[in-house]
């Protein structure tokens, strides 16, 4: 019995250690990277979009390469704990420049569990690409089709557009406008229209009523 309790303390522990290990193991640092950038412009380490979206975003990254610059995609689970989604994109940047990525880098990123997004791009495109633009891109143009539904595919081709419009030399387009959301009307009063409303007056008049009549006229009839 003694070996018994022991060989079950010991997978107890085993199975704790494993739950344990597999939320770190879903949190990505750069380090959890390729050192070299991969030929494949998207990175879809969260697997959020499918395999016809991703063929349709690197076609898409491979027109931004036209301006001189490596454009990619990259999304994740989560990121370990206290790190910012647009320090993970910088250090990834400096980690993939420094094995030899030829022209300046800018990448997408998304990270799927908090719906957030992000875009950063190699310093030596701050004149074309300001970081003002950036920020307003990922938090703006990519992050609303995250919020109304996980559209990661729209998210990412919204903020390929927006950027691609500015490094052809076109106007910013701005973010997206948000559609205000109308209530429909309806015939259900309102909690203020049934304080208001005398509809309970006229309820208590109508039991009254419907209550002494017939009283009355038994005593009248019964007379």
């Amino acid at each position: 019995m003694p070996r018994i309790s022991k060989l079950l303390a010991g997978l107890a522990a085993a199975c704790l250690s494993l739950l344990l290990l597999v939320p770190a193991a879903l949190a990505v640092s750069p380090q959890d990277f390729p050192a070299v950038a991969p030929e494949d412009p998207v990175l879809d380490a969260a697997d959020v979009l499918s395999r016809a979206s991703r063929s349709e975003l690197s076609a898409r990254l491979d027109q931004l390469d036209e301006q001189r610059l490596d454009a990619r995609l990259v999304t994740v689970r989560r990121l370990d704990y206290g790190l910012s989604l647009p320090a993970f994109g910088n250090d990834l940047i400096a980690q993939w420049s420094s094995q030899g990525s030829s022209d300046p880098i800018l990448l997408f990123l998304i990270e799927a569990q908090n719906k957030q997004a992000a875009v950063v791009a190699d310093p030596s495109l701050s004149q074309r690409l300001p970081a003002e633009l950036l920020r307003s891109t990922g938090r703006t143009t990519m992050s609303q089709p995250l919020r109304d539904g996980d559209r990661y595919r729209q998210a990412s081709l919204d903020g390929i557009e927006r950027l691609a419009v500015v490094l052809d030399g076109g106007e910013d387009p701005g973010p997206p406008v948000e559609v205000e959301r109308t209530t429909l009307p309806t015939n259900i009063p309102s909690k203020e229209e049934t304080q208001s409303s005398n509809a309970f007056t006229w309820v208590v008049v109508l039991l009254v009523v419907g209550t002494i009549v017939p009283m009355v006229t038994w005593w009248v009839f019964s007379r």
